[in-house]
């Protein structure tokens, strides 16, 4: 999972209770993104867009990458398996 945020700001902008869920942030890349980029799995038009509106975007995994980690964890876990 990425969570995208202005250098300049910071996570000053990213909700408490999305942080607590997210766990401690790591730095993992700087990106310039301008509307000729090009990202592997979102627009950077949408993007910037929730840059601007709300001060972060968070990209998931994708859903089949979900899906698989959460079978994992039920295999491991009884109280998650049927």
């Amino acid at each position: 999972m990425y969570l995208y945020v202005l250098k300049e700001e910071g996570l000053s902008r990213v909700p408490e209770e999305l942080l607590k869920l997210f766990g401690k942030p790591q730095p993992a890349m700087v990106l310039l993104l301008t509307p000729e980029k090009k990202l592997a799995r979102v627009s950077v038009a949408k993007v910037i867009e929730s840059l601007t509106e709300q001060g972060f975007y968070l990209q998931m995994p994708p859903r089949d990458q979900q899906d698989a980690e959460m079978a994992q964890m039920r295999a491991h876990n009884s109280k998650l398996s049927g």
